[in-house]
C-alpha cells in the first residue's frame, strides 16, 4: 500500500530524551521521527539500554519527550494536560507488556471487560466484546478462569485481548513473548499478528527475536537515538 495516501494514526517527530546518572548525561533519543499507519505491524529492534521502553513509554503518553512532538489524531500530545493526555490514552492507544499485568482477582473475562467498564461502557456490551476477543484467542472455556489458573500463553492472550478491549487505533508492545517459551511465543505472536489485522490498529512491537521482526511489516531500529528503517529482507538474512 501506497504509504503516501496513507494517514498515520501516529506520528512521532525528532524526540529528544535523556537522563542524567551523577554528573552524566545520556541521551537515548536524538530527533527520532517515524509514522505508523492503521492494520501495520511494526517491529522495533536495538539493544538493552538503547530506549526502545522509553520510546514506547513517549508514544503512549506515559512519560514526555525533552523535545519533539507525538502526534495522534492530528494533535500534537506533548502540549497537552496530564488529564486530556490520560483521556487520550485510554482511547486510543493499547499496552501489551512481556509481563501480562492481569489483576488477580478477576477472571479472564473481567480483566478484558474493567478497561471498557472504565470508560463508561454498559457491563453487558463489554461483557459481549470482551467474550468476543477472548473467543478467537481460543479461550472460550476460560472465561471464569483467574490468571493463576491460566498458562503463561493463555495469560499473555488475556492481555492482548484487554489492550484492544476498547478499540484503540494504535497497539504498543514492549516484547510481548518475551516471557514465553519458543512455541508458545510463536502461537501468541500469530495471535497478535491476525488481532492487529482484524481490529486495523498500528502495532509497534519492540523485540530482540529477529524471526518474529522478520515477519512484520516494517522494520525500524533504535540506532545511536535515531529510528532508522530497514529491509525485512536485511532482517530475514541475519535470522
Amino acid at each position: 500500500m501506497d504509504a503516501v495516501k496513507r494517514t498515520p494514526v501516529l506520528k512521532l517527530v525528532d524526540l529528544e530524551r535523556g537522563f542524567t546518572q551523577g554528573d552524566r548525561r545520556i541521551d537515548v533519543l536524538k530527533k527520532a521521527s517515524a509514522d505508523f499507519y492503521p492494520g501495520e505491524t511494526v517491529a522495533l529492534l536495538g539493544p538493552s539500554g538503547a530506549g526502545k521502553s522509553t520510546l514506547l513509554h513517549i508514544a503512549g503518553l506515559l512519560e514526555k519527550p525533552d523535545a519533539g512532538s507525538v502526534i495522534i489524531n492530528d494533535q500534537d500530545c506533548v502540549t497537552l494536560g496530564d488529564n486530556e493526555r490520560t483521556r487520550i490514552r485510554r482511547m486510543e492507544v493499547g499496552f501489551v507488556y512481556q509481563f501480562h499485568h492481569l489483576l488477580p482477582e478477576f477472571s479472564a473475562l473481567e480483566n478484558v471487560m474493567l478497561p471498557q467498564l472504565v470508560l463508561g461502557r454498559p457491563k453487558d456490551d463489554a461483557s459481549t466484546r470482551a467474550k468476543a476477543l477472548l473467543d478467537p484467542l481460543g479461550l472460550k472455556d476460560r472465561w471464569e478462569h483467574r490468571p493463576a489458573e491460566l498458562s503463561g500463553g493463555e495469560q499473555q492472550r488475556v492481555a492482548i485481548a484487554r489492550a484492544v478491549a476498547n478499540e484503540p487505533r494504535i497497539l504498543l508492545a514492549d516484547e510481548p513473548t518475551g516471557n514465553l517459551d519458543p512455541h508458545t511465543a510463536d502461537k501468541v505472536f500469530d495471535e497478535l499478528m491476525r488481532l492487529v489485522r482484524d481490529e486495523g490498529v498500528a502495532a509497534v512491537i519492540a523485540t530482540h527475536n529477529l524471526d518474529l521482526a522478520a515477519r512484520m511489516d516494517r522494520v525500524l531500529r533504535l540506532t545511536e537515538g535515531l529510528l532508522v528503517e530497514e529491509e525485512v529482507a536485511v532482517v530475514e538474512a541475519v535470522t
